[in-house]
């Protein structure tokens, strides 16, 4: 993959119970690795800088797959409360190198070509947000300018999130089709998550 122009940083949320799973998505399989360690792999080979995961739910069983060059690791005591404080948690983590923030959840599987047009586009525009898009609908992994990291931190559930950011600069979000349903991808139960891995051979 190319090198970015810009010191991107991903956030890799990955702090969740994992509910409806009934056991931790991190560590389910996924292309011959733990799901965490594919997700790591796939965010540096497609043009992140780092990678800042942040863990919560059995961080000590996880933390284990955390590694690698490049790669750093928080824990959120908060995840209880929801995705919004994990990801504030990862934007108060990030190099003051970072010039752009991406974020991806751990059940959202990406390849290393997804990433890297998402990068890639985000770097040769003016952008503040930049948006996969599939047949007209939002996918992962977004990425926001550096400027943003202010109004990242102050989000919260109540406030709806990233979603109160992203509608604040709309004007000003890079939209970008991609024809790859992969996308949309993601999964909370056994057989979302059996289905992902028949369709993309994992």
């Amino acid at each position: 993959m190319s090198t970015p122009e810009l010191f991107v940083s991903a956030i890799l949320t990955s702090a969740g119970e994992s509910t409806r799973m009934g056991s931790p998505k991190p560590l389910l399989a996924w292309r011959d690795t733990t799901l965490i360690e594919y997700q790591i792999g796939c965010l540096l080979e497609g043009g992140a800088s780092e990678v800042i995961v942040v863990l919560g739910h059995r961080a000590g069983d996880i933390v284990q797959h955390v590694k690698g060059d490049n790669v750093g690791c928080v824990v959120n005591p908060r995840y209880r409360e929801g995705r919004s404080t994990s990801v504030v948690v990862g934007i108060e983590a990030v190099s003051s190198s970072s010039q752009a923030v991406m974020l991806l959840a751990i059940d959202q599987p990406r390849t290393p070509e997804i990433v890297s047009q998402i990068v890639e586009a985000h770097v040769s525009s003016d952008a503040v947000i930049t948006s996969p898009r599939y047949v007209g609908h939002g996918g992962h992994p977004l990425i926001f300018s550096a400027s943003l990291k202010p109004e990242l931190m102050s989000i919260s559930e109540e406030r709806h999130g990233i979603r109160e950011v992203f509608e604040r600069h709309r004007d000003a979000v890079l939209e970008l089709p991609l024809d790859d349903p992969m996308i949309r991808l993601d999964f909370n139960t056994p057989t979302e998550y059996e289905e992902a891995r028949l369709r993309y051979g994992a």
